[in-house]
């Protein structure tokens, strides 16, 4: 079966990217090296970052249909889209067998 995602924005645009809270931030901020100590105020910063972005749907979009498995994209970190991508192939799953 292959992934498809189904998306709501055209993120292959790179119109999304122009619009990004991010675009004049260190990139290095988004790819933390671990999960604790000081990478987890690295995360939240990243985060906070995200949480005023025009662009986080799209980054997200892009993210979870690309597989992005490092860094903080669209405001979440890898286990988080880990989680989410589970989600989604769950529900199509369902879906499929109705």
């Amino acid at each position: 079966m292959s992934l498809i995602w189904n998306r709501t924005h055209a993120w292959d645009d790179a119109d999304w990217r122009s619009n990004a809270a991010c675009r004049d931030t260190e990139p290095e901020l988004f790819f933390p090296i671990g999960t604790t100590g000081m990478a987890t105020e690295q995360i939240d910063s990243a985060k906070r970052v995200c949480h005023n972005c025009d662009a986080q749907k799209a980054c997200l979009e892009f993210a979870l249909a690309t597989n992005q498995e490092s860094g903080v994209w669209g405001g979440t970190t890898e286990d988080e889209r880990r989680k989410l991508r589970k989600q989604w192939l769950a529900a199509r799953r369902r879906a499929s067998s109705l």
